[in-house]
């Protein structure tokens, strides 16, 4: 038997996986046949999962990627590509950024250098790293700006960016080649 009055406080504590595990737990029988711990635990698991894929999906749209959709698992590894699988996969862990390292994708234009990076920064999301993706000429034109304002907003600036783990910046060396920008 379910108790509307306990979904309706699990909803308002903000814990819906719960709230939906307890409902599910009600309409199936054979969730009776489960002692108590067995069935907290399974309420106790569907909300640490609702909470980590928010997290997950959050952190994914904060990071702003230009392909939001790229992963390490759907690269395609053409042999005129030279793309090293075995690398790929062993930044795709997230060592260097433990390690305090950084990555440069270098390639001919269209070679997929953006698609790299953000299944790069994906991955990092998934491990939970705060992550940002910027093209080098909007990150120009975002301190230009910044640094213009009568207010502190360069500090603000440099503290969003300050703020990540891992920050991608794409275009950087056609940008830096091809410049107009006041140094």
């Amino acid at each position: 038997m379910m108790n509307e009055d306990t979904i309706t406080k699990l909803i308002e504590m903000k814990m819906s996986g719960m709230a939906e595990a307890y409902k599910q737990q009600a309409q199936n029988k054979q969730y009776n046949d489960l002692g108590f711990e067995d069935r907290f635990k399974l309420l106790v698991d569907s909300e640490h999962s609702r909470r980590k894929s928010n997290k997950l999906q959050r952190l994914i749209r904060q990071a702003a990627f230009e392909v939001p959709s790229a992963s390490i698992e759907e690269i395609q590894y053409f042999e005129d590509r030279r793309l090293p699988k075995e690398e790929i996969l062993r930044l795709a862990s997230g060592l260097y950024l433990e390690n305090k390292n950084n990555i440069i994708l270098m390639g001919a234009t269209g070679a997929g250098k953006t698609y790299l990076a953000c299944a790069f920064g994906i991955a990092a999301c998934r491990q939970f790293y705060k992550v940002q993706y910027v093209r080098l000429p909007e990150l120009l034109d975002e301190f230009k700006i910044a640094k213009n304002q009568p207010d502190d907003s360069y500090k603000k600036l440099m503290r969003k960016y300050t703020k990540k783990e891992l920050l991608i910046i794409d275009e950087l060396w056609k940008d830096l080649h091809n410049s107009s920008y006041e140094k």
